[in-house]
């Protein structure tokens, strides 16, 4: 794999950032680059952010100065905690990883649920070719699988499970499919549904949470910079058809009357609004 010079001096800012250090041995193992090549992309970075490094000659590395500002987005704390993650995923090997360093850490992975290679290919494809599938399907609602007409037209996550987004010929409505709980595809025919109908997918709402108003002034304080508020609000921005799923992941779909300050933490503000929004017809 040949790396950009760009990838290199990102490299190097992200070592300085989290690790407080750098040389050129880290450039020519992790790249597989030559020293005089680990030696450019040290002076490019240096052109860059001149105040940024200072080097140690008897230590032969270049370590983070006093005055260090990160000058890539991908040296942010998010970038830091991917790069955990994805170790995790990898049952604790660092192929592809930028940490040198390694902390002592773990994570809880959600339960892997279910999806058969063989329903999703014919899922995307029946997308892809505008068709309409019988599924044989089990719903929560029924005790027993069923079959049913859907035409899909998107796949969603809601981080714990997939879904196919799809018009129901029996409800005659956009509905979510859980796809591990589609037993067999039957049959396909041509899907004469315009995906545009489906205005819960394709609107968008604002959803604004707050401190719940219970908690101290300090404890609303916490919340605001956990949350990353401003003026003690934080905006997300999700599809409307996602609505449902952020309450649930947010503890949110009980009243707020129903848990403690302490244990439900945040509300949302503009509720109303929302469902409002959700009930548009057009």
């Amino acid at each position: 794999m040949r790396w950009g010079a760009e990838r290199r001096i990102g490299f190097i800012d992200f070592r300085l950032q989290w690790e407080g250090r750098i040389n050129r041995k880290d450039l020519t193992d992790f790249f597989g680059v030559s020293i005089p090549q680990a030696s450019e992309d040290l002076r490019k970075y240096q052109e860059r952010a001149p105040e940024n490094m200072e080097y140690d000659k008897r230590g032969k590395f270049y370590y983070a100065s006093s005055n260090f500002r990160p000058v890539f987005s991908s040296s942010g704390a998010e970038s830091y905690l991917s790069q955990l993650q994805m170790i995790s995923m990898q049952a604790g090997q660092q192929n592809g990883t930028i940490l040198g360093f390694i902390p002592n850490f773990d994570v809880i992975h959600p339960f892997a649920r279910s999806v058969d290679p063989i329903s999703l290919r014919d899922l995307v494809k029946a997308i892809r070719e505008k068709k309409a599938l019988q599924i044989e399907y089990q719903s929560m609602t029924r005790p027993e699988p069923t079959g049913r007409w859907i035409a899909p037209h998107a796949l969603a996550s809601d981080g714990l499970r997939w879904h196919v987004r799809a018009f129901c010929y029996e409800h005659e409505d956009f509905r979510d499919f859980v796809i591990g709980r589609i037993a067999r595809i039957l049959q396909q025919r041509p899907a004469e549904i315009d995906p545009s109908r489906d205005l819960v997918w394709s609107r968008y709402l604002a959803v604004r949470i707050g401190p719940h108003p219970g908690l101290t002034d300090a404890q609303k304080r916490s919340i605001e910079m956990d949350y990353r508020m401003e003026n003690g609000v934080a905006e997300i921005k999700i599809r409307a058809a996602f609505y449902f799923y952020l309450e649930k992941r947010l503890g949110l779909r009980t009243g707020t009357d129903e848990r403690s300050p302490i244990e439900q933490q945040i509300v949302i503000l503009n509720r109303e609004e929302i469902l409002e929004a959700l009930n548009e017809k057009e």
